[in-house]
C-alpha cells in the first residue's frame, strides 16, 4: 500500500504479547511492568482477521514480536494460519530465544521463513547484567538450533551500549563460518532508552573495521525492513546496520507496527494510529476496518523527530515492550 509520502507499505510488526522472560535494562525495569490483561490482548482470532485485512491492502510481510513472543502458547498455529492466508509472503518471529530451541521444530513445520535472536554479548556474566537472568545457554542452544534448519533465515540483533563494547567483534565471528547476520541496532530513545547511551553505526563501524579491515557494501536484499548490510572477506554471514538516529531511513521505511492491545501504530516516536480492536468490538465488518487502516497508513508521518521533540504532539509514552520491539 503506498503512503502519502509514495512508500510502499508491505511490512508490519505485530506483537503477540507484552509479556517477557528476560528484564533487559533497555526495556523494562527489574521489577516488571504492570501487564496488559489478557482480555484486552488481541486473540489469535482477532489477529488472524486483521491479517486477511493486512493482506488484502497489500501487507505481504509480517513479523510476529513480543515482548517475548514464544512465551505465548500456540505460536506454531498462528504461523501456520497466517502462512495459509493469500498475499502474505513471508512469516518471521523476533525473540529472545530463551525458548526457541524447544519450540523450533514445530516453528519451522508450521512454514516459519526466518528468525531473529536478540543478543548482545556472549560473555555469561554481561549478559546476567543486561537482562537480569542468567539465560545465556538457552539462548546459544536456540540459535545453534536454528542454524541446524535448512532454509531458515537466521539473523542476531544486538544493541551497542557501550558496556558491550568488548563483545561486539566476538558477535561479528559467529558469522565467520555459519550463514547468519549479525545485525546492530541503535537504541532508541523510548521508554528505559532515554536512559541510556548508545554507540552509533559509525563508532561501531570503526571497532569492527580496526578488526576485520573495510567492510564491503552488499546490495543485496536479506530482510523485510530497513537494515543495510556489509561484507566481510572469508564470511559466511553478513553484518548488518539498523541506524534510525544517525542514518535515519525515514523516507524509505516500509513498516507499520500492530500492538499486542490491537492498536495500528504507524511511527514508532508518535502515538498515532488506529485501535482497530476497539472497532472489532464495536462490530465493524472488514471493509470499514480496511478503510480505517487505509487511512492511517496514508498518513504516516514522514519521519521521527527523536533528535528535536519540542513542540511535538502526541509522542509516545509506552515501552518498547508494550509497543512491540
Amino acid at each position: 500500500m503506498i503512503d502519502r509520502c509514495q512508500r510502499d507499505i508491505d511490512y508490519i510488526r505485530i506483537s503477540v504479547t507484552d509479556r517477557c522472560n528476560l528484564r533487559c535494562v533497555y526495556c523494562m525495569p527489574e521489577e516488571g511492568v504492570q501487564w496488559v490483561p489478557h482480555n484486552a490482548v488481541l486473540s489469535y482470532e482477532e489477529i488472524l482477521r486483521l491479517c486477511r485485512v493486512f493482506a488484502g491492502l497489500g501487507l505481504s510481510k509480517i513479523k510476529l514480536t513480543g515482548g517475548e513472543p514464544l512465551v505465548r502458547r500456540g505460536m506454531d498455529r498462528l504461523i501456520a494460519d497466517i502462512k495459509a492466508i493469500p498475499g502474505i509472503r513471508c512469516v518471521t518471529l523476533t525473540t529472545n530465544g530463551v525458548l526457541l530451541a524447544q519450540q523450533l521444530p514445530g516453528l519451522v513445520s508450521a512454514g516459519l521463513d526466518g528468525v531473529n535472536i536478540s543478543l548482545d554479548t556472549l560473555n555469561r556474566e554481561q549478559f546476567r547484567a543486561i537482562t537480569r537472568r542468567d539465560e545465556l545457554d538457552r539462548v546459544l542452544a536456540g540459535l545453534n538450533a536454528a542454524l541446524e534448519c535448512p532454509g531458515l533465515n537466521v539473523k542476531i540483533n544486538c544493541l551497542p551500549m557501550g558496556r558491550n563494547d568488548d563483545q561486539l567483534v566476538p558477535l561479528v565471528e559467529l558469522a565467520r563460518e555459519r550463514p547468519l547476520s549479525v545485525r546492530f541496532i541503535e537504541v532508541m530513545p523510548i521508554g528505559l532508552g532515554k536512559e541510556l547511551t548508545y554507540r552509533s553505526e559509525d563508532e561501531v563501524r570503526a571497532m569492527l573495521e580496526a578488526r576485520f579491515g573495510p567492510m564491503e557494501p552488499f546490495h543485496g536484499r536479506l530482510g523485510n525492513g530497513p537494515c543495510h548490510y556489509f561484507s566481510l572477506p572469508g564470511f559466511a554471514g553478513k553484518v548488518g546496520f539498523i541506524s534510525a538516529l544517525s542514518h535515519q531511513f525515514c523516507s524509505e521505511c516500509n513498516r507499520v507496527r500492530l500492538t499486542s492491545e490491537g492498536f495500528l501504530k504507524t511511527c514508532l516516536q508518535y502515538e498515532l494510529g488506529v485501535d482497530l480492536k476497539a472497532l472489532m468490538q464495536d462490530g465493524r465488518d472488514d471493509a470499514f476496518l480496511a478503510e480505517a487502516v487505509r487511512q492511517a497508513i496514508y498518513n504516516k508521518p514522514l519521519q521521527h523527530h527523536f533528535a528535536d521533540t519540542s513542540g511535538q504532539e502526541a509522542l509516545e509514552h509506552h515501552g518498547m515492550s508494550q509497543i512491540g520491539g
